[in-house]
Order: structure tokens, then sequence, then C-alpha cells
């Protein structure tokens, strides 16, 4: 799963080794804050699956990993399996629409989020323990 990084302007989504391979993606994910619109949680991340993947990974129910394009602008994703997941919109972002995590700090993350935070970063999962 991948791992949630916040600070006070910024949320970093690292990346593993076998997330960039299966997601053709060389750097993580840096999202300004400003830029997210809205965060939801869900239990089935494959419903919010739109497009196709372009570069990306799909084996239905099992892995989806990379770029989707749709016509409602690029989303992306890490999901693995029916795990929980966290679904952020993005509003002004310059490379993405959504991003669709699965990941199983989705609550801390919507914590974290509403707190002020330091200048460095921090794991979604630490702050708010």
């Amino acid at each position: 799963m991948v791992t949630l990084l916040l600070d006070s302007t910024q949320l970093e989504v690292v990346l593993s080794p076998t997330e960039r391979a299966l997601s053709f993606r060389k750097r993580n994910i840096v999202v300004p804050r400003a830029t997210i619109e809205r965060v939801q949680l869900t239990d089935d991340a494959w419903t919010w699956l739109r497009g196709v993947p372009n570069p990306g990974t799909n084996l239905p129910v099992a892995v989806a990993m990379g770029t989707w394009k749709s016509a409602g602008g690029n989303d992306f994703v890490v999901i693995r399996r029916r795990k929980s997941s966290v679904v952020i919109d993005l509003h002004g972002h310059e490379e993405f629409e959504r991003l669709v995590l699965t990941t199983k700090h989705g609550v801390a993350l919507l914590k974290a989020l509403r707190l002020d935070v330091a200048s460095e970063p921090e794991d979604v999962a630490d702050l708010v323990s």
C-alpha cells in the first residue's frame, strides 16, 4: 500500500519500487494541499475507475496501477484487491483530476488534512496518533 506524507503545503504519495514498476512511474505523486477539493473513503475502489490505463497495469479485481485516461481527465490509481481505499478529487492539479489509492490510512488522512501540520513531511498515520 502507498505511504501518504503530509506537510503544511503538500500531500506526497510515496510509491514502493513495485508500485513504481506497475504504474510505469519514476517519481512519487506530489499534490499541493490547495488543489485537494474532496476526500472520500470507499470499500470498493474498483467502482471509481474510469477510462483506460495509459500507461498502467490492470488485472481486474487484483491490481490496478498507473494513469487512467478518460474524457473527464487523468486519474492516478493504486488499487489492490477489494481493500479500503481513498478517493481524492483534485482541482487545478497540473497532471491529475483524481487519485484513487488503496490505503489503510484513509481515516487518518481525513483527520490529518483538518490539522495544522508541521513544515516537515510526516506519515498521516503518525500525525493523528
